[in-house]
């Protein structure tokens, strides 16, 4: 493997000769470029040795792989500019953002161990096949296992619930544990909460589905009132860490290893807080139910995938590259390295979590919401409504109305 910066000049006379998409240099090489969104650098480390590999066993094939720190917007100028590289990961996006742009791979091998919870987000109705998937997001909340036991309480599995085993933990630890946790300094773990909590709230229950008239813009957004009333109830209740407009991300793990943090939103890596306390006991859960007709959910599908550019001039090496990642030893490399589920069910997964996903595995794995239902900006908008609410500047009824300016605003702009 040639790493992209010690190529820079190679591949900068390259794509005068053959542009992004990657070709073949004076050993009669075919290079193949490639852009992944991984950022800790024992994934990347892992992605890498196995490139390394498979360079090895496909001497005729050279990858250059690019870990941008602005991953999305580089993409973006290269979907403008209709340059991709020959594989890329879509990063939660397969359909909505890139499907134009990849390869269908509905041909290879592989896809008969797609895990049919990914089989929605990767495959349309006519069977194409948008991208490989690495690992599969399962978002609901991380929780102290140990704490919830020593309390006397068992994992939500609706919204009630949560707002009850909440005020459990505030009782019995005398205020000393917060109960649901935010780094509120940013945006993004408020978004976190309105995004993942949206879909029971308006989605998945009987009776209480918004799809079409969010697709088709007349959704009335007095029915999401209920998400900023509940997270304002609990800043008042002091369900809420004191300080959430101002707590940072770093702050988490070591308040999680102190045994000061009940609930999270998200899937929290175990890494970081078993280093730190190796007696820590964490758990993962599915999103609560909010109505009575619906049921928990697992909010996620794809997280780190690799498609291949459809214009690509070297697509059956690249194929050949995600043939190579499809084996089930390499399957299993990457899902333990990320410590996420694997994509395919060809291998079996030794990950921190494996035996809560056991525990849900019937839990129905429902796509990001604003993925779908939004117009691209409006994660931002679900973060920033969320600061204002809990700083006072925002009621739960003028966050419903914010969320309808810019609704209509971005989809304007689309």
């Amino acid at each position: 493997m040639k790493s992209f910066k010690t190529l820079l000049v190679l591949v900068a006379m390259a794509f005068i000769v053959v542009g992004c998409g990657g070709g073949s240099g004076d050993s009669g090489k075919v290079e193949l470029s490639y852009y992944a969104s991984l950022e800790i650098e024992t994934e990347k480390d892992t992605l890498d040795s196995l490139i390394e590999k498979f360079e090895e066993e496909n001497p005729d094939i050279d990858i250059v792989v690019n870990y941008p720190g602005d991953f999305e917007s580089q993409l973006r100028v290269k979907m403008a500019a209709n340059d991709l590289p020959d594989l890329f990961d879509t990063h939660g996006w397969a359909k909505n953002r890139y499907g134009e742009y990849t390869e269908d791979l509905s041909d290879m091998d592989w896809v008969a161990d797609l895990d049919p919870a990914l089989e929605e987000i990767l495959v349309d109705e006519d069977g194409k096949v948008y991208a490989y998937p690495i690992n599969q997001a399962k978002d609901g909340l991380t929780y102290n296992a140990a704490l919830l036991e020593e309390y006397g309480i068992e994992p939500p599995s609706t919204f009630d619930e949560l707002m009850e085993a909440l005020e459990t933990v505030k009782e019995e630890s005398d205020g000393e544990v917060t109960p649901l946790w935010f780094a509120g300094s940013d945006k993004g773990a408020l978004a976190q909460f309105f995004d993942q909590f949206a879909t029971p709230l308006l989605i998945t229950a009987d009776g209480n589905q918004y799809g079409d008239e969010l697709l088709d813009q007349s959704f009335d957004w007095d029915n999401y009132t209920y998400l900023p009333e509940k997270l304002k109830e609990m800043q008042e209740k002091e369900l809420l860490n004191t300080d959430v407009l101002t707590a940072q991300v770093h702050e988490r793990s070591q308040l999680f290893a102190q045994d000061k943090i009940a609930f999270i939103m998200a899937s929290l890596p175990a890494e970081s807080i078993l280093e730190l306390n190796p007696d820590v006991n964490l758990g993962v859960m599915p999103v609560p139910a909010i109505h009575e007709t619906g049921e928990p959910s697992w909010i996620g599908g794809e997280r780190h995938t690799v498609a291949v550019w459809k214009d690509s001039e070297h697509k059956e090496e690249a194929k050949r590259f995600i043939e190579f990642l499809s084996q089930p030893e390499h399957v299993k490399t990457l899902a333990e390295a990320t410590n996420l589920p694997a994509g395919l069910t060809n291998a079996e997964v030794d990950i921190y979590y494996e035996e809560d996903y056991e525990t849900y595995a019937d839990v129905m794995v429902e796509p990001y919401f604003d993925r779908i239902y939004l117009p691209s900006g409006m994660w931002d908008v679900l973060g920033n409504t969320g600061q204002e609410l809990l700083s006072g500047t925002l009621t739960p009824e003028q966050v419903s109305e914010q969320m309808e300016q810019e609704f209509t605003r971005l989809l304007g702009q689309d």
